[in-house]
């Protein structure tokens, strides 16, 4: 099983990630947090790297079942949905897959919830 799910776009960079943010919030996901990581190893490395952002999804009715049922299962929140360029100038989406993710815990009452992340990320991605 593999642990994500993408779509390559013809989309300028910035472009992508609004339309990513946008799309998510169509889908009941805030976004939490934005890692810039180009920005940051350039600030903190002093490297050179690829537009790259990390978007900190999280669908906050989801998220609290999931809560209810796992009370550690914070240490995986939020879903993270990555936007990066690629050499060939196009521009990558790829969500995290929770399902993949959730195999990891015991507890099958969390089951349900994780295939309907699953279900609205995978939306997402489809949409964009």
């Amino acid at each position: 099983m593999t642990y994500y799910f993408n779509k390559t776009l013809d989309l300028p960079f910035d472009a992508a990630v609004q339309r990513t943010i946008a799309v998510l919030k169509e889908q009941g996901f805030g976004v939490l947090t934005d890692i810039d990581v180009r920005a940051t190893l350039k600030a903190k490395l002093g490297v050179e790297f690829r537009p790259y952002r990390i978007l900190g999804a999280c669908n906050p009715s989801l998220a609290h079942a999931a809560l209810e049922v796992e009370d550690k299962i914070g240490t995986m929140l939020p879903c993270n949905v990555v936007v990066q360029e690629l050499a060939s100038g196009r521009v990558e989406i790829a969500a995290i897959d929770p399902v993949a993710s959730m195999q990891a815990i015991d507890n099958p009452r969390l089951q349900q919830t994780a295939v309907s992340v699953r279900e609205k990320l995978q939306q997402v991605v489809a949409a964009i």
